[in-house]
């Protein structure tokens, strides 16, 4: 931090400044007239909070697709897929087993396999053909969905969280305040669903784990080896195409995974995974390709922009997202935190 404020002291200046009117915004009791000029304090909060926690499903998505795509040089356009697959197989795993957390593992395993088979069969004939990935990957993605509509049909399917996750949980922050004709002060705090909050902290949790694997282990040091220079890595003896293959399972795992968090945040139905695909093309576009901290910021950026989008400016709400797209792409094509 110190260093990026010795670099760039005005852009911190502008931060620090932005960090303070968001603190005033979440924590005091708006006067008349800052409700007048936005609106009530519980819809910014909610909207702060869903962009959040939506940000946290997008990262979910994208970081499978961040090191797939862009850490090993893979296009896998067929992500979307993989993550709408997941939706499905996590709505039928909890509704005949009855236990939601069962959903994860099995959706994990079922689409990591899928994501070896892809690799095996697919990017591992491709290695460094760019477009033929793409195309190939398009007909994939294309397949996958046809075989979803005509298997699932067109229904909209809900994961419903357990009891223990299905209610609010009512926060500290105050919404309003009023005063009754016998003069008592009346206050209303936010409530926010558990299951959102919960959701999203284990998305943080996961960020943290891959970021730490990846550039405080052997093996994360192997990826990064491999996608730089497999040759010489597998003079050493190295078994990279094992590696790549784990690599391949745990993002296409990853994709299934969030394909689970969606069904339970909103719905899996088709086009879905067209959304989503393209919502992890933004994030690692903006975030920086192969950065795990940058697919962090990027999905924070995309879901806050999407949210509040939607309630000050549902109109052009989609222009925004892609707004923040060209502005990177104008002022620092690498991406925020990209190399």
């Amino acid at each position: 931090m110190r260093a990026f404020a010795g670099r760039h002291p005005v852009w911190a200046g502008l931060i620090a400044l932005f960090v303070l009117i968001l603190l005033y915004l979440v924590f005091a009791i708006w006067p008349e007239w800052l409700i007048d000029a936005i609106g009530r304090k519980k819809i910014f909060l909610n909207a702060l909070f869903n962009g959040i926690t939506l940000g946290g499903l997008y990262f979910l998505v994208a970081s499978g697709f961040t090191l797939i795509f862009g850490l090993m040089r893979n296009v896998n356009l067929a992500h979307g897929s993989l993550y709408l697959l997941g939706g499905y197989i996590g709505f039928f795993v909890a509704d005949w087993t009855g236990y939601w957390l069962l959903a994860f593992p099995v959706a994990f395993i079922i689409v990591g396999l899928l994501g070896v088979l892809m690799q095996i069969f697919v990017f591992r004939r491709m290695e460094g053909q760019d477009l033929r990935q793409t195309l190939v990957t398009i007909g994939i993605s294309i397949v996958i969905a046809d075989l979803m509509l005509w298997g699932f049909g067109g229904d909209f399917y809900n994961i419903s969280p357990p009891a223990w996750l299905s209610g609010p949980v009512e926060t500290n922050l105050v919404t309003s305040q009023r005063v009754r004709n016998s003069g008592e002060v009346v206050t209303s705090y936010l409530k926010y669903p558990a299951v959102r909050i919960v959701i999203f902290l284990a998305s943080v949790a996961i960020g943290v784990a891959m970021w730490l694997v990846l550039n405080r282990t052997r093996i994360g040091m192997l990826v990064r080896a491999g996608v730089d220079d497999r040759d010489m890595l597998s003079a050493t003896g190295a078994r990279i195409q094992l590696v790549f293959v784990g690599v391949f399972f745990f993002g296409a795992g990853l994709a299934g995974l969030a394909g689970v968090v969606g069904a339970t945040f909103q719905s899996a139905a088709p086009g879905e995974d067209v959304r989503f695909l393209l919502a992890s093309l933004v994030v690692v576009i903006v975030g920086g390709m192969g950065s795990i901290p940058g697919a962090a910021l990027g999905a924070l950026l995309i879901g806050l922009a999407e949210q509040f989008g939607s309630v000050y400016f549902p109109t052009y709400a989609v222009v925004l997202t892609f707004l923040i797209m060209v502005v990177v792409l104008a002022f620092r094509p690498q991406g925020l935190l990209g190399t």
